[in-house]
């Protein structure tokens, strides 16, 4: 198996996918202006979504060639176990040809971060001294 993808590049998008998935959704009382000013030790981990990181995360993913993001996309499904690793080809072939946008796809995926690197375990790879991952 070959990635038409760089590795860096689908290390670089873990670490964006999980900054995304460490968001939870704010979630607002009744009658209080400002829900982080409550008792509730959690609320610091509230957060509307992080518009910017998913604006990142999109644009690099738009910025891809086609066949870069069939490749994470596939990566994906074999680590979410849609595909296994010896059918690589074919969730490539099905990713090169969906008729959904494959960056809705991804961004629609809540283990996206979870996927990809086990997607890239399924190959004997990982992002062990790529970038900010150790």
């Amino acid at each position: 198996m070959e990635l038409n993808v760089p590795l860096e590049s689908v290390c670089r998008l873990i670490i964006r996918a999980r900054e995304l998935e460490a968001q939870v959704p704010a979630i607002e009382a009744d009658g209080e202006d400002d829900p982080t000013d409550t008792d509730d030790p959690m609320a610091v981990l509230e957060d509307e979504a992080n518009v910017a990181i998913e604006d990142e995360v999109r644009t690099f993913l738009d910025d891809m060639a086609d066949d870069e993001i069939a490749d994470v996309l596939a990566l994906a499904w074999i680590g979410r176990g849609t595909y296994d690793a010896s059918e690589w080809e074919d969730a490539q072939e099905e990713a090169l040809n969906s008729e959904e946008d494959p960056v809705d796809l991804l961004l629609d995926m809540p283990l996206l971060a979870a996927y990809l690197e086990a997607g890239l375990s399924a190959f004997d790879l990982s992002c062990e001294g790529i970038g900010q991952i150790d």
